[in-house]
């Protein structure tokens, strides 16, 4: 069932005064920001208007759209988001990368002083590949959890397509305009985790080259740092040509002729 679009829902981006069982101010602010979520965040896949938040303390997600069932974890956090985020266990994420409930991922920002939102970005599922997961070193053998592995979600790792902005520098964008970045990268998802993991490595390299237009010599020139990505292939040219005929087939390139591409 995927239907529902309709038009913009009015997004409030201000927190709400209400009560929380919690002395904590991190758990006071999962409580605000989780419920600001609830409230006034339709689903990106979809648009449908209603969010559902799960029991707290589920392992996998914080959200789901009862119209279209994807799944949402909430990362949120008072200051910028840096190219690092620290998330759980390395192994369950691991494993969640395989599964077929993998959440999404929403990054929100918020002015504490304001109390409101002032940037809140989605990276679907189909972003989040093996290589952007960095396992973390084990807690010391005086730590409550000794020996626990954590690992942080490599946001510098996901292409700026990947990224999909709900709220921008404190205003709401359309929805239209969000619901249509979110079904240009399904395509992604038909693809293995491997095969994710080279489209998205040769998308950053497109996007890093700076210019809308661009020749393959451009995309040659990061040789050397998808070698430390995939160091068993020896062809990593021929992988970067087989990636940019993906990609154009699928739009988010357009070829010109002459080894000749252009951003779309």
């Amino acid at each position: 069932m995927q239907s529902p679009s309709g038009n913009d829902k009015k997004i409030q981006l201000g927190f709400e005064e209400q009560q929380s069982p919690y002395d904590s101010p991190s758990q006071n602010a999962r409580v605000l920001t989780e419920g600001w979520m609830v409230k006034w965040i339709y689903c990106p896949a979809c648009g449908n208007d209603e969010m559902r938040q799960f029991a707290n303390n589920r392992p996998t997600a914080d959200f789901d759209c009862p119209n279209c069932s994807e799944q949402f974890e909430l990362k949120s956090k008072k200051g910028k988001f840096g190219n690092r985020v620290v998330d759980g266990a390395y192994k369950t994420m691991c494993e969640r990368l395989t599964s077929d409930d993998n959440p999404n991922f929403a990054f929100m920002q918020y002015d504490a002083a304001a109390r409101a939102v002032q940037n809140l970005f989605v990276v679907p599922k189909q972003f989040v590949v093996p290589r952007i997961i960095e396992e973390r070193r084990p807690l010391a053998a005086t730590a409550r959890r000794a020996g626990w592995i954590g690992c942080n979600i490599q946001l510098d790792q996901v292409p700026s397509v990947g990224r999909i902005f709900i709220v921008q520098d404190g205003e709401a964008l359309s929805k239209r305009a969000v619901l249509e970045r979110w079904q240009s990268t399904l395509f992604l998802r038909q693809a293995s985790l491997d095969a994710r993991g080279w489209l998205m490595a040769v998308m950053t390299c497109c996007q890093a080259i700076g210019r809308q237009e661009f020749g393959i010599d451009d995309v040659y020139a990061f040789e050397g740092q998808l070698k430390l990505i995939y160091p068993g292939n020896k062809h990593i040219k021929e992988k970067i040509r087989q990636q940019l005929q993906v990609l154009r087939d699928h739009g988010f390139l357009e070829f010109m002729g002459r080894g000749r591409y252009r951003l779309n």
